[in-house]
This record gives C-alpha cells, sequence and structure tokens, in this order.
C-alpha cells in the first residue's frame, strides 16, 4: 500500500475588516499565492472587545478571514508586506505549519518580494 506524501506549507489566517478585503487579497495576487479562501461575517472577542457577526448587505461592515496555504518563503513576504497596513489597522494574521499532499496546487510559479507591491 502506498503512503500519500506530505510536504510541509504555511497556513495563514488573515482576520480583518471586510472593507479591506481588496487590499488583502490583492497583496496576495501580487505575491503569486494561487487561491484562498474567504469567509465573512465572523464574530468573536479580541482586545477591542467583543464583535457579532450580523447579516447585512454591506460586505464592508463585519469581519472577514481569508486562508491561504504557502510555502515558508513566501510566507515570510507576506508578513513581512502585511505589517504596515496591521500597524494602522485592526486585525491579525495567524501562522501555523501544516501539510498537504498535493503541493503543485501551492507552489507559487513566480515569487515575488511582496513588500514592493504596496501601495
Amino acid at each position: 500500500m502506498n503512503a500519500i506524501k506530505l510536504h510541509p506549507l504555511k497556513k495563514l489566517e488573515i482576520i480583518l475588516a471586510g472593507e479591506h478585503k481588496e487590499f488583502a487579497t490583492d497583496l496576495l495576487e501580487r505575491a503569486g499565492v494561487k487561491g484562498y479562501t474567504i469567509v465573512g461575517n465572523l464574530s468573536g472577542k479580541g482586545s477591542h472587545g467583543l464583535y457579532e457577526g450580523h447579516l447585512m448587505f454591506n460586505e464592508d461592515d463585519v469581519l472577514i478571514m481569508i486562508i491561504a496555504a504557502v510555502p515558508q518563503g513566501l510566507a515570510d513576504s507576506l508578513l513581512d508586506g502585511f505589517q504596515p497596513f496591521f500597524d494602522t489597522h485592526s486585525g491579525v494574521i495567524f501562522v501555523s505549519d501544516i501539510q498537504v499532499c498535493r503541493p503543485t496546487k501551492f507552489m507559487v510559479a513566480c515569487p515575488h518580494e511582496v513588500a514592493r507591491f504596496q501601495s
């Protein structure tokens, strides 16, 4: 029986206000991230207190989480790229070690230095 070969990656869970979704997804795409998942209408508690998700027609007025799996080097560059944003805006990025069985689905064709793509 053949065992599935697993490959290490980093999982980024980026939580921020929905109004900043375009900034975050643009940064990910410019860095060459091949895909991501967006979860909307988050609820929780943080340093700013309780935040309750609510269904509205305005997606900008809720918290979202963007989940991406990337190689270590790209994770480091993305964290550098997001740092100035989080210096002035609410939110957080969680980084964890994961393993995937189809690494080509997550590998970046041409890694870029993310910092140069900031506005």
